[in-house]
């Protein structure tokens, strides 16, 4: 049985454990429409030996008015007993998109319960550009049977953060690029006006990232978060356009040792579409 001790595996580990009965290694591949990019399509082409395709796009609640909403426990369940998974197994998760989208499912799993997940770090690209083996088809799997999981936790609602705005608890960090963050023209990505929610901090997602892609040190990454104004031993909201660069800074965080941190899951795309709620722009 393997050991999944940490929450980021390295290419060498997965490449050692591929074979293990419990471990089940999911492509969590999401990509920005300007990008133009199938993931289905490229996993089908080549992907790690033995992976399963998550379809990250489609794990959002329709239901809820929070656009692309985190999968509600059903879905989430459901998604993965389609895939013959076990929510006992251990999970390994890997993206190839430039977006990181891996996070995003990783803390998907997290909130719903699911304590043995782990991303591999440098994700898809660090293993082919070791030249480890790639697989392509569907990727078989036998469905296997849904099991409940626990209500989601550590997400923040638009109430939650208008709140937050009044009483300062915590700290709200945005991981979209400066240009976005304290500019004031057309958000290149979701539209609308750029800007940030007041008194929020920046971290763009890729200063946590070395520059090939994989995560950098703990003590590296603590001092990403303190060079940003982060206070380390306060609470944390991450944010972004979508929910999904967020969840970058979120597994950053966890790497470099907080717990606790929450997401604002609607993120500037539903708070600038509303026009009752305070927004800053320009220069901090």
């Amino acid at each position: 049985m393997s050991d999944l001790t940490h929450s980021l595996v390295s290419t060498e580990w997965l490449a050692e454990h591929l074979k293990d009965d419990d471990l089940v290694v999911l492509d969590a591949s999401r990509h920005l429409p300007a990008a133009e990019r199938n993931p289905r399509a490229e996993f089908e082409a080549a992907h790690i030996p033995g992976s399963r395709f998550l379809d990250l796009a489609s794990l959002t609640d329709s239901a809820s008015e929070v656009p692309a909403a985190l999968p509600n426990p059903a879905q989430l369940s459901e998604k993965l007993a389609s895939l013959g998974a076990a929510l006992d197994s251990l999970f390994v998760l890997y993206d190839d998109s430039a977006v990181k989208t891996a996070a995003r499912a990783w803390f998907a799993f997290k909130a719903h319960g699911i304590a043995n997940v782990a991303i591999l770090d440098g994700g898809l690209a660090k293993w082919r550009s070791e030249g480890r083996a790639l697989e392509s088809g569907h990727g078989s799997t036998t469905k296997a049977s849904s099991s409940p999981l626990p209500d989601t936790i550590g997400v923040m609602s638009k109430a939650d953060i208008l709140a937050n705005i009044d009483s300062c608890v915590a700290q709200v960090i945005d991981a979209r690029g400066a240009d976005r963050v304290f500019g004031s023209g057309i958000d290149p990505v979701h539209g609308g006006q750029n800007g940030r929610i007041p008194g929020s901090l920046n971290l763009p997602f890729g200063k946590v990232l070395a520059q090939d892609g994989t995560f950098k040190s703990p003590a590296d990454l603590r001092a990403a978060f303190e060079g940003a104004g982060v206070d380390l031993n306060a609470p944390i909201i991450a944010t972004c356009g979508s929910g999904v660069t967020a969840s970058v800074l979120l597994f950053a965080l966890h790497l470099a040792g907080h717990r606790g941190a929450r997401l604002y899951d609607g993120s500037w795309q539903e708070w600038e579409a509303d026009p009752a709620t305070p927004k800053a722009q320009g220069p901090a």
